[in-house]
């Protein structure tokens, strides 16, 4: 085996043997430990394996939360501990904690003369104990403890090789556990997003879709209570608009107005927000007892927060980034079940003899920029006309982060209602991967994921998305399968942007490539949709790409706004019917 240890005065573990006699048990125990994935199981089955191996009375087993650098029983004396905040180490507290510091296995005979040992949480040790790392493939994950030997015997050295090879293990298979369960939350979460997406696109009952975004929410993300609130516009007052787990004498308790409380933090500032003691945060006002942590979300509409989506749980610390991201996704996908309410409100309250186009089409035009970006050095300028009352172009000038702003332009396949509904679901699920911060060409995958699983066989989008860094002057993309936007150099050099895959939402885990330009004065930058190129006159010709190209040749001094409306005007002469929606971006160095 290549696990030794040595003996030395200090309890510590170096180089030394194990006995012959243990391979035979180690073997049987890594069996039984990767019999199962199942985390409640794998903390059973080490609990056990720990007291028949060593032959002790009982065992613990502490793990690492790094965010807080901080070790937690999930085991304490052969009991599984529901209260995990009940008892907790600092890492290089006590001797678990120094463990857990420098990663070396220790053992303790008199643990009332180790100056390391800590009474106060450590007490349960009476006749000595063993402490090993819990190690995963790159990193210390905890500390398992065997406590009291049965045969009321010192321990020995061999006992502690022996509990530190077997802590190999364990740390080994939690690891396992840890990642299936990630893969099986991720799995769980995009069939979720997409179940909700399809319902946000084909219902506006705004009551049943934030009914089931609640519900649908606890399959990812643990709570005790949950509410969505709107914000009233008329006096910037939260609202109650759909709540789970508060008594009902409750419910209404929370009347904020905007700035006030946790939810009133996010509702002014439009970010999201984890209270992991509320106890200790003055702005939590309790609408629920016994709540311990809070985690909030703003729902966003054109860039204006309209309202908050909030969780409340029982446990300290019950959430992380990770949720947050998460429930920032829902947050987005009540908030579009909210436009689409309010917007069939008021198409009803006009008393529109046509609502389902009109719905459509109002829709469609929230999810497009009201402004272009004021840019220092940038000129940039966008226009989206469909061929109907509805289209299925898009295009959208995302902020990103300060200096980065991204753009995106897609083109559904079909028109009318249909195409724009997978649009508007295109636009959630990019917006929402977006918030996750993940590189270019994994947003474009994740995406292509969930247009896979939510539309039909012959359905797809052609999508270029890129960030565009001002400082750096550098535009990052990846393109899906879009036709190649044009980079026209000063100088009088042709660029087409091409690097990418495949349309999105054809081929399940398709991948995407990146690849960087370097945008110099007076470079010019247009992004456009087939509904420009493939525009046919009344003979039976396109538009075509060398056309385009003239028009930018020949008007290279114009503004970005004066390009974009000199090549619709050439396309509209050239084929005064048109066919196709008309998607244009034009972006100019200056």
């Amino acid at each position: 085996m290549p696990l030794k240890v040595q003996k030395t005065e200090d309890g510590l573990s170096h180089q030394g043997h194990l006995q012959p006699s243990h391979l035979w048990p180690l073997i049987k125990a890594g069996r039984q430990l990767n019999s199962t994935l199942d985390f409640e199981e794998l903390l059973s089955i080490t609990a056990r394996l720990t007291r028949e191996l060593i032959g002790v009375e009982a065992c613990s087993l502490l793990l690492l939360d790094k965010r807080r650098e901080e070790l937690f029983f999930q085991i304490l004396s052969n009991q599984r501990v529901k209260e995990q905040e009940a008892i907790r180490l600092r890492v290089g507290e006590g001797i678990a904690g120094w463990v857990a510091q420098e990663g070396r296995a220790k053992m303790v005979n008199q643990p009332e003369e180790d100056p390391q040992f800590s009474p106060e949480k450590e007490g349960a040790i009476s006749q000595g104990a063993l402490f090993a790392p819990l190690r995963g493939r790159r990193e210390v994950l905890g500390v398992l403890e065997a406590i009291n030997p049965l045969d009321g015997r010192p321990f020995t050295y061999e006992s502690l090789a022996l509990l530190s090879a077997f802590a190999e293990q364990v740390g080994i298979a939690i690891e396992n556990s840890r990642l299936y369960n990630q893969a099986r939350r991720e799995m769980i979460e995009k069939s979720t997003l997409c179940e909700i997406g399809k319902k946000v696109t084909s219902s506006l009952k705004l009551s049943e879709v934030l009914e089931l975004i609640i519900d649908s929410l606890r399959k990812v993300v643990d709570y005790d209570a949950a509410g969505i609130y709107l914000i009233d516009p008329d006096n910037q007052q939260i609202r109650r608009e759909m709540t789970k787990g508060y008594r009902p004498d409750m419910e209404d308790k929370v009347r904020l107005k905007v700035g006030e409380g946790v939810m009133g933090w996010v509702a002014k500032t439009g970010k999201g927000e984890i209270v992991p003691d509320v106890s200790q945060d003055p702005r939590y006002v309790m609408a629920k007892e016994n709540t311990k942590s809070e985690l909030a979300a703003p729902l966003m509409s054109k860039r204006k927060v309209i309202g908050v989506f909030n969780l409340e749980s029982e446990r300290l610390n019950a959430y992380d980034e990770e949720d947050l991201l998460l429930l920032t996704a829902f947050a987005s996908q009540a908030a579009v079940a909210v436009e689409n309410a309010l917007l069939h409100e008021e198409v009803t309250q006009k008393k529109l003899l046509d609502k389902d186009l009109a719905l459509a089409r109002q829709i469609q035009r929230s999810f497009l920029p009201k402004f272009r970006p004021r840019i220092p050095g940038f000129d940039i300028s966008g226009i989206n006309l469909p061929s109907q009352q509805v289209g299925g172009d898009y295009y959208d000038f995302i902020h990103i982060a300060d200096g980065q702003l991204g753009l995106v332009v897609g083109d559904v396949s079909g028109k009318g209602i249909s195409a724009s509904l997978i649009m508007a679901s295109f636009r959630a699920s990019l917006i929402a991967e977006i918030r996750n911060n993940y590189a270019i060409g994994k947003i474009l995958k994740k995406v292509n994921n969930l247009l896979y699983e939510s539309t039909e066989e012959d359905k797809f989008v052609s999508a270029i998305y890129g960030v565009l860094d001002t400082g750096k002057r550098v535009f990052t993309y990846a393109n899906a399968g879009h036709n190649p936007p044009i980079l026209f150099r000063r100088g009088g050099e042709i660029k087409y942007l091409e690097t990418g895959g495949i349309v999105l939402g054809w081929l399940y885990n398709s991948v995407y490539q990146e690849d960087r330009i370097k945008l110099a004065p007076g470079d010019i930058l247009v992004m456009y949709t087939d509904g420009v190129t493939e525009a046919i006159n009344q003979q039976g010709e396109e538009f075509g790409v060398n056309r385009l190209l003239e028009i930018i040749k020949g008007n290279i001094s114009l503004t970005a706004r004066a390009l974009r409306l000199k090549i619709v005007e050439e396309v509209r002469s050239f084929a005064p019917s048109q066919g196709d929606d008309l998607t244009l971006v034009v972006v100019k160095a200056e």
